[in-house]
């Protein structure tokens, strides 16, 4: 029997892309899931027939997460609608361009900052209270942060700024891990490689650089949003492992330190 039978989780930017198919694993693995997203109003009724043919309940609602507002009425519905929750995965984030260092001035930095890091921040304040409730009661809590292997190596041409912010989701997870372990909450990261077949890639990879990036991965592949939503599935079954601080890197053996 699957350790997340039962399990309440609510995932950020959990309608497209990477995003989707962590729903998707964690509806399959016996979560009832709440879905943020910002546009994706359509993809994310989409997964209403999926989630009923497993009788998992999944709920949805759009927010601004650049904003405190935003995400403290988020994690209200979530809550409201799951009757707690046990699984907080912060998925949200973008490049949003590539820029290089000069390019990129105060109000670049700080949307991209806001977007990856801040909005990372905001929803897990609003999450630590039911968290913490869910773990006095369940045995643990598990939050899982995505990273990217930008954030271990700095990235390719134009992605200084977004590389900081993941960089600073590896540091935030290690220190909050640190500071909620007493509070039976677990926290911790995934810093994907190469994930093809996504938004993120489609706009801001080209297939040349795409083809490049594979000839140096040891297994020959890029990655799937399958390969993601795996690892995802696996840190938050650990609610109440011993496995918290760490990064669990996916990018086919590239060296990401």
């Amino acid at each position: 029997m699957s350790k997340l039978l039962g399990k309440r989780a609510l995932v950020t930017a959990g309608a497209q892309g990477i995003g989707l198919a962590i729903t998707r694993h964690l509806l399959a693995a016996g979560c009832d899931v709440f879905v943020h997203y910002h546009r994706s109003a359509d993809a994310a009724r989409g997964l209403e027939p999926e989630a009923a043919a497993l009788e998992q309940r999944y709920g949805h609602a759009s927010a601004d997460l650049t904003e405190t507002e935003g995400c403290e009425k988020l994690m209200a519905e979530a809550v409201g609608f799951l009757g707690g929750l046990d699984i907080l995965v912060n998925n949200a984030g973008s490049l949003v361009a590539r820029k290089s260092f000069a390019e990129a001035d105060d109000a670049f930095w700080a949307e991209v900052m806001s977007l990856n890091v801040g909005s990372a921040r905001r929803v897990t304040r609003a999450a630590v209270p039911h968290l913490a409730a869910a773990a006095r009661t369940g045995g643990g809590a598990s939050i899982v942060n995505l990273s990217s292997l930008a954030g271990r190596k700095g990235g390719h041409a134009g992605s200084l700024v977004y590389s900081t912010a993941k960089g600073a989701i590896l540091t935030f997870t290690r220190a909050l891990a640190s500071e909620l372990g007493p509070q039976g909450i677990r926290v911790n990261a995934l810093a994907p490689g190469l994930i093809l077949g996504t938004s993120f890639h489609t706009t801001h990879t080209t297939s040349e650089s795409a083809q490049a990036t594979v000839a140096g991965i040891p297994l020959g592949r890029g990655g799937s949003a399958d390969d993601v939503a795996r690892a995802v599935v696996f840190l938050a079954g650990e609610y109440d492992g011993f496995i918290t601080g760490a990064t669990l890197d996916i990018n086919g053996g590239v060296y990401g330190c």
